[in-house]
């Protein structure tokens, strides 16, 4: 039984590590935080191709993942369900892209006035010009991330947390193959000096009478995305690795969501920051070793998609270590 360590538990650490427990690998996840401590507890998560490159590969595990996301929106308890994402512009006619018209998108219009009195959910939110609609999945952080470790610990694997990796070679030879999923950290632990943390301020309100997510990506940027027991507001995306919370923000954040709904400032129940993984040079996914010839798999640098690529990304992961043997 061959043993891997995986570095991180973020989405695409706990991903990767499912993966290989389920094919029988002997696997530990080796983390500095878990669960709702990392930085993925703090996205919207949301299933959509965003702030990663290269176009092409993102494509292509994106939709890997859209499969297994939606497969496991049927399963209880997993925290996945199948949710209408509204994209707006707030000026001209919003772009629907050519891979979005393959999964059924379609172009949403405007209705007339009298249909727009009354209920929030059927709004065609203030201030935006154009909408396309596509159903996608939504995986609520608050439920999938432990989804993902009980179905790991399930399978067999082990978790070391808290713990820190000072260097990739520093991790015991008892681990044949080291995957690096260390999201941000790998500024540091590679090193990788094309890694690039783009913040994200989210605002965690009570659960509202709105049906879809809405989502504007031009600035300022805005989202609301009902959940099960709440509604996640965002947003911000700017580059910065500061972690602390900003009241003001966070109060930008909820009036701009206020106005665009059409509702009352609802009250705050948490807030959240977390640091988007970006990689300029596009998502780092690739075989090497370490100085002792050990195999090391990064798969990193996933941008504001580390939900929408995690399933794809993972199953390239295990398919590279697994050619590695």
């Amino acid at each position: 039984m061959k043993r891997v360590a995986i570095i991180g538990a973020g989405v695409s650490g706990l991903t990767c590590a499912v993966v290989f427990a389920e094919q029988g690998y002997s696997t530990v996840i080796i983390a500095e935080e878990m669960g709702q401590q990392t930085t993925s507890a703090a996205a919207g998560a949301i299933w959509f191709p965003y702030d990663a490159e290269p176009f092409a590969a993102v494509l292509q595990w994106s939709l890997a993942t859209y499969q297994v996301l939606e497969d496991l929106s049927r399963q209880p308890g997993t925290g996945v369900s199948m949710i209408e994402l509204r994209t707006f512009a707030r000026t001209g006619e919003v772009n629907i892209p050519e891979w979005a018209h393959k999964l059924g998108a379609r172009r949403l219009e405007r209705p007339a006035p009298a249909t727009n009195a009354g209920n929030a959910h059927d709004l065609f939110p203030s201030g935006l010009t154009s909408c396309f609609t596509l159903h996608v999945p939504l995986t609520d952080t608050t439920i999938y991330l432990d989804y993902l470790a009980n179905r790991f610990l399930a399978a067999g694997g082990k978790i070391h947390a808290p713990a820190h990796v000072e260097n990739l070679n520093s991790v015991a030879r008892e681990f044949e193959i080291v995957i690096n999923c260390s999201g941000i950290g790998a500024k540091q632990l590679v090193p990788d000096a094309d890694l690039e943390p783009h913040r994200g301020q989210v605002a965690i309100v009570p659960r509202l009478d709105i049906r879809h997510a809405v989502v504007c990506d031009e600035s300022p940027l805005m989202y609301a995305i009902p959940r099960a027991n709440d509604c996640l507001f965002g947003g911000t995306n700017e580059v910065s690795d500061n972690r602390e919370i900003d009241p003001a923000t966070t109060r930008r954040i909820v009036a701009e969501c206020s106005r665009v709904l059409n509702i009352e400032k609802p009250a705050v129940l948490r807030e959240r920051v977390g640091l988007r993984p970006f990689r300029k040079s596009g998502v780092c996914l690739h075989e090497a070793q370490l100085v002792d010839g050990r195999t090391v798999i990064h798969n990193y640098g996933h941008g504001g998609s580390g939900f929408t690529l995690s399933w794809g990304c993972a199953s390239a992961t295990f398919d590279l270590a697994r050619s590695s043997l």
